[in-house]
């Protein structure tokens, strides 16, 4: 197998750890193909291609991570991820772990720990790699590690909610919720959000903000009901789309351009957290952006014309 094929077999992987890491699609692929310029710069075959590929790209990972958590900290208003609509990478036996480390929750989650302890915990506790292989990976010993793994997990086990919702009970949930949505239907949103349901956009001071934070099921769902009946007067049309493993939305303007999503949290049979993405800067990957200024000045002509 060439060297080629060697790697494109092991990108999605590749991908996925440092997608998990970085929470950055563009980042994730950027540290990929740095990847590759180091694999096909080598003059040497490694004994295990994915085990050195594996280490080069969280090496990598770490370090665009240390600089990045200095923007984040910097950032104008609430931070997500970039979204995900789909993980290149399945691996059956570890199905429900790959999943649940993809949701914006947990991606959240892992913005508490340190460089060191979320590759750590990515390599370890999401993808199962040997102690010998995350040690290699991070340059630390295999005792270091277990204690980075250690520190991680309590970090994370501490924000993590008590009773989460089964797959089939999300979708379920979600599949009323955007019909409740495209009806405007304010009593049937409410109906399904949480009493302390959160609603929160990621604008990046780059977008207009639908609502940096707004609490309570009944200002949520007359903040979401009024303002789809504008959107939808402008064509603005949305569709029902899993966003980083979990229910959520692909919204687009009358041109197919992406607006923004919104991604549902379920728990306890209730939606809890409603997340919007609209910073054009996280949206490129999913296809050409929407100029959300421009919606936005529309959407306030409309507002005045209904009143």
């Amino acid at each position: 197998m060439s060297k080629v094929e060697e790697f494109e077999e092991l990108r999605p992987l590749l991908f996925s750890i440092a997608y998990r890491i970085l929470g950055s699609v563009s980042e994730a692929e950027d540290a990929v193909q740095e990847t590759w310029l180091r694999f096909d710069g080598s003059s040497t075959r490694p004994t295990s291609t994915k085990a050195f590929l594996s280490a080069a790209v969280t090496r990598i990972a770490i370090d665009v991570l240390r600089s990045a958590r200095v923007r984040r900290e910097e950032y104008v208003g609430p931070w997500f991820p970039e979204p995900l609509l789909s993980d290149p990478y399945e691996d059956p036996a570890r199905a429900v772990e790959l999943a649940d480390s993809v949701s914006m929750a947990a991606l959240l989650l892992l913005e508490r720990l340190s460089p060191l302890e979320r590759a750590v915990f990515v390599l370890r506790e999401v993808f199962a790699f040997g102690f010998g292989d995350v040690a290699a990976a991070v340059g630390r010993s295999e005792a270091a590690c277990r204690q980075l793994l250690v520190r991680a997990r309590r970090h994370m086990e501490a924000g993590r909610p008590r009773f989460a919702a089964d797959g089939q009970e999300q979708r379920e949930l979600a599949t009323r919720f955007f019909e409740a949505l495209k009806d405007g239907d304010v009593e049937g949103l409410q109906d399904l959000l949480a009493a302390d349901v959160q609603l929160v956009g990621d604008g990046g001071g780059k977008a207009p903000q639908l609502a940096r934070a707004v609490t309570g099921a009944e200002k949520v769902a007359h903040l979401l009901a009024s303002f789809i009946l504008r959107l939808v007067r402008l064509d603005v049309s949305f569709e029902p789309h899993q966003i980083n493993g979990r229910p959520g939305a692909v919204f687009r303007d009358r041109d197919g351009k992406v607006l923004h999503i919104l991604a549902l949290d379920v728990l306890d049979g209730r939606i809890q957290t409603i997340r919007g993405v609209i910073n054009p800067d996280k949206l490129g990957h999913i296809g050409p952006v929407a100029d959300a200024w421009a919606i936005d000045r529309e959407v306030r002509q409309v507002r005045r014309q209904m009143n």
